[in-house]
């Protein structure tokens, strides 16, 4: 049996634990394989998701400051309308978002018609961003790039690195304020 733990953990202790939920989460969707919808978690500090829902003991990682919980998909339509329209309750520590997109090489099209562009674009990689966001404003992001089908030498790749998608960032801590 583990220890009591504090049901509030310390914002440092979350900031620390953010890069390996972001992690967790992308492995979590990679599991289900590509050419997936958007996922929407919500990251909940783990003591009080157990203290609120003891029955789940055993089920996560009592040890993990966090815990992300998945949610319902999102409405059809633009993301950016989605996450407007979401507020999440106090208790819920920060949010993650799985989406697949489009990568272009530096210095490819940007600008007003990007889709468009991205879609049609002859050196367009597809990529699984995951972002995350903590309420004190730490983000985190992991971007699976996808290897080319079929080819053992493209293998995935997997980039980290907090502001890679700082936009999308922005509208996940949006949703918690």
């Amino acid at each position: 049996m583990s220890e009591p733990r504090d049901p509030a953990p310390s914002a440092s202790l979350l900031a620390r634990a953010l890069p390996g939920v972001v992690r967790e989460v992308e492995q979590f969707v990679a599991a289900t394989g590509w050419d997936q919808p958007p996922r929407l978690f919500a990251l909940v500090p783990t003591a009080a998701l157990l203290t609120s829902r003891p029955e789940l003991s055993g089920q996560v990682d009592d040890a993990a400051p966090l815990t992300p919980v998945a949610q319902d998909a999102l409405p059809e339509g633009e993301l950016d309308e989605a996450l407007a329209g979401i507020e999440w309750p106090e208790g819920v520590a920060g949010c993650a978002l799985a989406q697949e997109i489009l990568v272009l090489p530096p210095g490819a099209e940007a600008g007003e018609q990007a889709r468009r562009a991205a879609a049609a674009h002859p050196d367009r990689q597809e990529g699984r961003l995951v972002a995350a966001v903590l309420r004190e404003g730490v983000g985190a992001c992991v971007l699976r790039v996808r290897g080319e089908p079929g080819a053992e030498n493209a293998p995935e790749q997997i980039i980290e690195h907090a502001e890679l998608a700082p936009n999308l960032l922005r509208a996940l801590l949006a949703t918690l304020s």
